[in-house]
């Protein structure tokens, strides 16, 4: 009975209050009140108090970019409005989804006893003029462990998968794509060309779900594919194809690019190293800035030529000056095995692993009267550089007569003397940069362009072949380190890969 009695004079006491002393305490607040009780502004709304409760019930407050924008009287009703307006505008572009609220727009409940006056319609509007929502999406994050490289908003995962593997597809074939989705071990290659034996993503992806602006979400496997290939970076150079260029030409011209390179970020329009290019055709010229990078390894077996030595001796009874070919020299072959590594479509090293010596090379005996005459070509040639490839063949831009050599595992390489000879040529010019003709003293000329600075061989000097007359250079108009290289007969220029007698095949050399 006493109980009832103390709960019964509790609520008196409160109804008192409720009708006396709560105007008297929001006075504390902001000391406006009025008949039907306080005013209690808040938000962009300045939404009224319009009744105290006995007790908190639950209130949700709307905020945007940390602001309060106003109370919403029936969170429910926002869903439904949400929902309502993704059928009506979102649901044909972005299929599966959901519209939640935008970046920095969130709702925060808490007790209150207060109750606000319900501006629920007008709260809706302003969120409609702002399009302060956002789109269910799957956020894409890629990183290297420390930091993170790059992220996007895709609609869909599978979308996404699709065009990561069109991506990978650039570098690895579909063959070798395929052997890995099936958990297959790439095996090493025993017949001779190029084959794929992995392929890595050095970042980590990871996806999540989430809610995400509506205009930074990818729909498109195109979009996404975009951003694989450039991520946020939106500025690309672009070649207009002049009369007479090639695929390789355009690439020589722009950055020293290759001419799988070219094809690769030009795709939609070069299906083919070999394509001819109309005059006027514009070319994407900036190669892939990809927030991830692709590693490729590759084994490359090929036969090569094992190149004879020629050796001097001297016979006391033949005349000064005399000399006779005693053995006659002939080369050899070897089936070589080489470990590459490519990294979003460059090759970055390489390296020699193995061996098989299909014929040994005889070596060619001069007997003279006389030690060798110094400076008189053989006329067998060696390449200019080691491990050899050809980034641009005789014309592949009009008006290029040389061979562009590159050594395929050292940029910066040395450059070889291709036979004996004396140097008539050591000096610079803003086309050639560092370059370096010799003479061999039988009607040829060989040119070496584009040497990364001055030979140490003077004017005179002689040079036998094989000798490091220099390193790789870009200097001179050069878009990337190679040898300018040529040899010229009585003055003209020959393309050594097709009309020099003597000189070493150059078949698997050009870069695809």
């Amino acid at each position: 009975m006493g109980k009832r009695i103390l709960t019964l004079a509790a609520c008196l006491v409160i109804s008192v209050l409720i009708v006396i002393g709560v105007p008297i305490l929001m006075n504390e607040f902001d000391g406006a009140a009025v008949d039907r009780g306080v005013t209690q502004t808040t938000g962009l709304f300045e939404q009224q108090v319009v009744y105290v409760n006995p007790k908190e019930k639950t209130i949700s407050r709307l905020y945007a970019d940390g602001e309060l924008v106003g109370i919403v009287r029936d969170v429910n009703a926002l869903k439904a409005h949400m929902k309502e307006l993704y059928h009506s505008t979102y649901e044909k572009d972005y299929p599966d989804s959901s519209l939640g609220l935008g970046r920095n727009v969130y709702i925060m409940e808490e007790l209150s006893c207060f109750e606000y006056e319900d501006r629920d319609d007008e709260i809706i509007a302003w969120l409609d003029e702002r399009n302060a929502y956002s789109l269910e999406a799957v956020e894409i994050t890629f990183s290297d462990g420390e930091n993170i490289t790059g992220h996007m908003y895709v609609l869909d995962k599978d979308l996404y998968l699709d065009a990561l593997n069109e991506y990978l597809s650039l570098f690895i074939s579909k063959d070798a794509m395929a052997e890995i989705s099936r958990g297959n071990v790439l095996s090493s290659t025993t017949t001779f060309g190029t084959k794929e034996t992995g392929v890595s993503i050095a970042q980590t992806i990871s996806t999540n779900d989430c809610f995400a602006p509506i205009e930074e979400i990818c729909t498109t496997k195109e979009q996404i594919l975009e951003y694989l290939k450039y991520g946020s970076d939106t500025e690309k150079e672009y070649y207009t194809v002049e009369k007479f260029d090639t695929v390789a030409g355009v690439g020589s011209k722009n950055h020293g690019l290759s001419a799988t390179q070219v094809m690769m970020i030009n795709s939609d329009q070069i299906t083919s190293v070999d394509q001819v290019l109309p005059e006027g055709m514009k070319l994407c010229v900036t190669y892939f800035e990809s927030p991830i990078d692709v590693t490729v390894y590759r084994q490359t077996l090929r036969s090569e030529t094992v190149f004879f030595q020629t050796t001097y001796t001297t016979d006391e009874t033949m005349l000064e000056g005399e000399s006779e070919v005693r053995q006659s020299g002939s080369n050899g072959q070897r089936n070589a095995l080489y470990s590459e590594k490519w990294i979003n479509g460059v090759l970055v090293s390489g390296k020699l692993e193995s061996y098989n010596q299909t014929k040994a090379p005889v070596n060619e005996v001069v007997v003279q009267g006389t030690k060798q005459q110094p400076g008189v070509g053989t006329g067998n040639y060696v390449y200019p550089v080691a491990n050899p490839g050809i980034s641009c063949v005789w014309g592949c831009y009009y008006g290029h007569k040389a061979n562009d050599f590159v050594d395929e595992y050292n940029r910066w390489g040395d450059v070889y003397a291709t036979d004996n000879g004396v140097v008539i040529t050591n000096t610079y010019d803003s086309i050639s940069g560092w370059y370096v003709k010799i003479d061999h003293q039988n009607g040829y000329v060989s040119y070496y362009g584009h040497m990364i600075q001055q030979s140490d061989l003077p004017v005179g000097s002689v040079v036998e072949k094989g000798q490091v007359i220099g390193h790789i250079g870009m200097t001179g108009l050069a878009t990337g380190p190679h040898v300018h290289f040529y040899v010229a007969y009585q003055g003209k220029e020959l393309d050594v890969c097709n009309e020099l007698n003597g000189f070493p095949s150059c078949e698997g050399l050009v870069r695809g």
